[in-house]
This record gives C-alpha cells, structure tokens and sequence, in this order.
C-alpha cells in the first residue's frame, strides 16, 4: 500500500493548484489523473482568460496548464501517477485506483482532495444518439488536442460561455457555424464573446432549442423550435437547419461519485450544477479529512478553479502542518474568490453557495 500526507485526485487546474500548495506548505503529496498528462480541460483552452493578473488573466489556458504541469513536476514533495483511474474509497481511508503495468493499488493518505470536476450534460431529443451529436467538450478535445475538424457545418446548443467560446473557435478553424440556440430569454454567457459571434454574421437564437435529430447513419440536419416561459417547445414554432454536428454545451454536473463513496454528505444545489459535496468555506466536507476544489465543489469558471484548488491545498496542509504564514494566504484566496464572485455575471453562483449547507466549523456566509 502507498502511504502518503495528501492524496490529490484529478490533475485539471484545482488538482494542479491543490498540489502546489500543499507541498509549498510542507506536505507530500501523491496527484492522480487518469489522463496521460496534466491539465485538465485547461489544456483544451485556447482562448485568454479574463480576471486579474493573479488568475492568469490574457494568458491561454493551454500556456497555463503547460507552466502548472511544469512546477508540479520540479517540486519536490509532489509525486505524479498518470494514466491512473481513482476507482473507489473505502471507509478506513483507502483509495483504489487502477495504474499502467501494476493493475490495482491501495493508497492511503491523511488528507484526500478530490478535484474531479465535472461531466457534460445530454439533452433528451429524438435521434440524439446519431454520430455528429457532441459535447462540446468532445468538439474542443477534437480541434484543440487532435487537429480534427468535427464537421463542416454545426449547430450549437448553448449560449453560455462554453457555446460562445467553442463556436468562435470553430469559426477560427474554418468551419460554418449556422446557428447558435439558447433556450433561455438572453444569452447566458459575456458579451464580449457574443460580440464576436454577432460580428461573424452568426445567428444567437435566445429562446429557441433543438427538438429532433434527422440522418440515417449519421447526422444531415435538426430540428429546431421556440421554447414558451414553461421550457416547452412552442407547437407551430419548427424550423429545420441543415448541419453535419450538434454541439450540445448545455451545463455540467459535478461529479460526486467519490465524495459519496467517502460518506460525504451532498447537496443538490441547481446553481452550482447539480449535487455537489456540502462544504465549508475552508473547502472541507463533512468528512473532516476530505476536500474538495474546482468543479467537484460547484461549476464555476477556471479561474475560480484555481483559486479553489490553492485553498484546498493550504488548507489540508496547514491540519497537518500548522504554517505561521497560513491565515494571511487563506485570506488572499477568500479575497480572490470573493472578486471573480462579485458582479451581475456571478448572480447564480452566489445564489447557489448561499443555498449550500454548512458543516461543523465551517464559516459560510
């Protein structure tokens, strides 16, 4: 069995972040991600990031994964397993994960981060299973992992930022981007990525979402139609639009499967993403040894992931080995967040955090 201080799972920008600082704040440190190599979803980003200048604001979110992966590798108190699945957590404290060569191992550490973050959601339609349906997910691991061109004409679904900034990333790599549907009244994401959209001559329907899927063996067009204050779809209202790809970017959910599996007591919170793992505003759960960062604790934005995984790390750290400079850096963190909450485009979030339950000695506000 390994035996280690703090066990970090999931190797995207809170897993990273998580790992740094609790090795800068004496632990050791065992990251596991289940991809070959770290990063996350930030290594699918090619847009800049908005914020401030200590959440990487004007830098790529594939620069930032690739600098991050990089200090994780030069510290010495963090150990990487890769292409290792985290398989399920016992009572007494044990994680199973499943490596490369060695099949099944026990790992046993003092503190537990989950940083596992989320999964794209579906939507429920006629044919919605026809190859040329995505996430959009899927579409940005195609482009910017891979170099492959999912289609030549699509359809996005979803309005939010994700929708916005994987349609303008299609449009840069030369594919038709034929209509943008959102089923909300107004778009949901900025709107300086809409502005972009708008400019490319790129239809933003609010109010609108995709009823049915049409092709034999793979997808040729969607059904599309206008949705009532109710969510329904408005009979009469049905318009068809020829594509070759659905991209679906209609939310995610937080993947809480380990933080059941611990015990941790969940909370669904709509705002957040779905369930989400009931925690304090030192990012522990109800179970006092486990933590949580970055999506796994509520959908936000990488920037907040960051900051998230920096004060999970700190803190699981400083239960183990009380630092003299921890409430200064805690605070810092708390600060950063508070500012990427604040703002009508934050509304949600904070509506959501306000709805979640606290735990013993937590201090949510």
């Amino acid at each position: 069995m390994k035996q280690t201080e703090i066990v970090v799972v999931g190797g995207g920008p809170a897993g990273m972040a998580a790992s740094l600082a609790a090795a800068r704040s004496g632990a050791r440190v065992l990251l596991v991600e289940r991809h070959p190599s770290l990063g996350g979803q930030l290594v699918k980003q090619t847009h800049r990031f908005f914020g401030s200048g200590a959440q990487s604001a004007g830098v790529r979110g594939i620069t930032i994964a690739r600098d991050m992966a990089a200090q994780v590798a030069a510290e010495p108190g963090i150990e990487v397993w890769t292409q290792t699945e985290a398989l399920g957590y016992y009572s007494d404290g044990v994680l199973l994960v499943e490596r490369p060569g060695v099949q099944l191992e026990t790992v046993r550490g003092r503190r537990l981060i989950l940083a596992v973050g989320a999964s794209e959601r579906p939507l429920s339609f006629p044919n919605n299973d026809l190859p040329g349906v995505y996430g959009a997910g899927a579409v940005q691991t195609l482009m910017n992992e891979y170099g492959v061109l999912p289609g030549r004409r699509v359809v996005m679904v979803g309005a939010g930022n994700i929708g916005l900034i994987v349609s303008y990333q299609l449009l840069q790599a030369g594919v038709e981007v034929a209509a943008i549907l959102e089923a909300a009244p107004q778009i949901g994401g900025y709107l300086v990525h809409a502005a972009k959209i708008a400019r490319a001559g790129v239809p933003i329907r609010t109010s609108h979402t995709v009823v049915a899927a049409f092709g034999e063996t793979e997808l040729t067009g969607i059904r599309a139609a206008r949705v009532g204050p109710d969510w329904q779809p408005i009979p009469g209202t049905e318009f068809d639009i020829a594509c070759d790809v659905l991209c679906l970017a209609v939310g995610l959910s937080p993947l809480v499967e380990l933080a059941r599996l611990a015990g941790c007591e969940v909370q669904y919170v709509p705002e957040l993403g779905g369930y989400i793992p009931v925690h304090d505003d030192h990012l522990r759960t109800t179970v006092p040894e486990v933590y949580v960062a970055g999506d796994a604790a509520g959908v936000e934005e990488a920037s907040s992931a960051l900051v998230e995984g920096r004060l999970a790390g700190l803190e699981a750290a400083h239960s183990l080995h009380p630092q003299p400079d921890y409430e200064p850096l805690r605070r810092e963190a708390l600060d950063e967040l508070a500012a990427l909450r604040a703002g009508p485009t934050a509304a949600k979030i904070r509506a959501g955090l306000a709805k979640l339950g606290t735990v013993e000695g937590g201090a949510r506000a």
